[in-house]
């Protein structure tokens, strides 16, 4: 006899989708599903979900942000029609620009580190972007890709800088959207919730609306990579660290605390060092077990979701971002030779290595 969801210890959450039309690219931003870690959540005896950000239209949680900066600039009338919208970003914000203004009729321009994949550069020039690789410097040199962003847009006629680091308008497109889907979704009922940051955009929102529906009750918590010195702050009571080491990681980790994290940081109730190790072994245990194609900042959540797990105890709800797919970066972290270079080869368990099929 078959059994019901229910019966099986499942959350039965039906899927929500909507029931009229949108209106382009900007109307299906938002409303993505939220993705139950069976195996994950058997191991620790918790609930643990992924907020599948990479169903968003442009592939990344960075949709929301775009469609935020630009929305606010809009209606502050700082961008009128024909305009230029220039960014530095590490790849996602730019792809999520890059579709909204194609959407909308305005030009982009996207200034962003050299270290960046390909993969991502093809696809901002595939969606008319003008693109800008530039040496990967600290944000205090001059040469830094957000300040080249900035000085564009100020010698551009009808431009703009969307400054998404400092613009808060990036934190309160998460605030409004992404935190009240996630409560909604897990039937309000959250203890915890993780993710890794760059901006601060996602975690400060989500953090805010969670922190304000729970009445303070959800468990907050920041997620680092190696090479970042947020953990350090925050473990810290606020001492900032000169910035050391790298990750593998696209998009997140800082060496500063942006306007985004700002609005948020004193409420932030904890923090976990990830390193890469960690990271890399859960992007190909997740393609595994779950059959999620997920890039590496996604995979770091994950980890820091189940060591919160671990933490809050059995039982608990712990929530985190899916932010991106794996495409953006297949011919790095499915490449074997890209890994033995990292030094990562070995951190993937022998039996998920037959997943490294590109040499």
């Amino acid at each position: 006899m078959a059994r019901s969801v229910a019966a099986l210890g499942r959350p039965a959450f039906t899927r929500s989708f909507q029931t009229v039309p949108v209106n382009g690219f900007p109307g299906a931003v938002g409303k993505t599903p939220l993705i139950y870690l069976e195996r994950l959540s058997k191991e620790t005896g918790a609930k643990i979900y992924g907020k599948a950000e990479f169903q968003n239209p442009g592939g990344s949680v960075k949709d929301r942000a775009a469609m935020g900066v630009i929305e606010n600039a809009e209606r502050l009338g700082l961008l009128r029609p024909g305009g230029t919208v220039v960014e530095g970003t590490a790849g996602n914000t730019g792809i999520g620009l890059a579709h909204v203004c194609r959407a909308k009729g305005y030009k982009c321009v996207i200034f962003m580190p050299n270290t960046q994949s390909q993969e991502k550069i093809d696809l901002l020039r595939m969606l008319g972007a003008e693109v800008y690789p530039v040496p990967a410097v600290a944000y205090e040199n001059p040469a830094n890709y957000n300040h080249q962003a900035r000085d564009f847009a100020k010698q551009t006629e009808n431009a703009i800088w969307t400054d998404q680091f400092d613009n808060v308008a990036n934190a309160e497109a998460h605030y409004r959207s992404t935190g009240p889907e996630i409560w909604e979704q897990t039937g309000g009922k959250v203890d915890g919730f993780v993710c890794a940051t760059g901006t601060g955009g996602t975690l400060a929102g989500v953090g805010r609306a969670l922190k304000e529906k729970s009445d303070g009750k959800t468990q907050v918590w920041l997620a680092d990579p190696p090479g970042s010195v947020l953990h350090s702050y925050i473990s810290s009571g606020g001492k900032l660290t000169e910035r050391s080491g790298s990750s593998i990681t696209e998009g997140i980790g800082q060496g500063r605390i942006t306007s985004n994290l700002g609005t948020f940081i004193k409420s932030i109730d904890g923090s976990l060092h990830i390193a890469d190790e960690k990271s890399i072994s859960m992007l190909y245990n997740l393609l595994d077990t779950e059959g999620l194609y997920l890039g590496a900042s996604s995979a770091l959540n994950v980890v820091a979701a189940v060591e919160q797990a671990q933490k809050l105890g059995p039982g608990s709800t712990i929530v985190t971002i899916l932010c991106d797919g794996a495409y953006r970066y297949q011919s790095r972290i499915f490449s074997k030779e890209w890994l033995r270079s990292k030094g990562l080869e070995d951190a993937i368990p022998e039996h998920l290595r037959r997943y490294a099929v590109l040499d």
